[in-house]
């Protein structure tokens, strides 16, 4: 079993940033990958950023150049730091922690609101 908890959402003005964090209750060492996704009021959850084990990043072109994606094994921490936020970025966004220990597995966080007002 692996719990995520994210922190670092709020409000903030089109132009400003925010860092999310999601902390796992074990080590991230042995994950496949840790990733971000958002939804957005009356749409689909959808894929933000993904960064796999061997540190290698994937970005929704909606947020490349803008969002960077990291991670610390030492605290089986990821985040996201967001950069020039939009007002479409705001969504509920959830952690993701993907394993494959002995079969392929999806945990979720509970989620972070992040509202950007224009």
């Amino acid at each position: 079993q692996v719990q995520l908890v994210e922190s670092g959402g709020g409000l903030v003005q089109a132009g400003g940033s925010l860092r999310l964090s999601c902390a796992a209750s074990r080590s991230i060492f042995s994950f496949n990958a840790m990733g971000w996704y958002r939804q957005a009021p009356g749409k689909q959850r959808e894929l933000v950023a993904t960064i796999t084990s061997g540190g290698g990043r994937n970005y929704a072109d909606s947020v490349k150049g803008r969002f960077t994606i990291s991670r610390d094994n030492a605290k089986n921490t990821v985040y996201l730091q967001m950069n020039s936020l939009k007002p479409e970025d705001t969504a509920v966004y959830y952690c993701n922690a993907n394993v494959n220990w002995d079969r392929p597995r999806d945990y979720w966080g509970q989620g972070t609101q992040v509202t950007i007002s224009s």
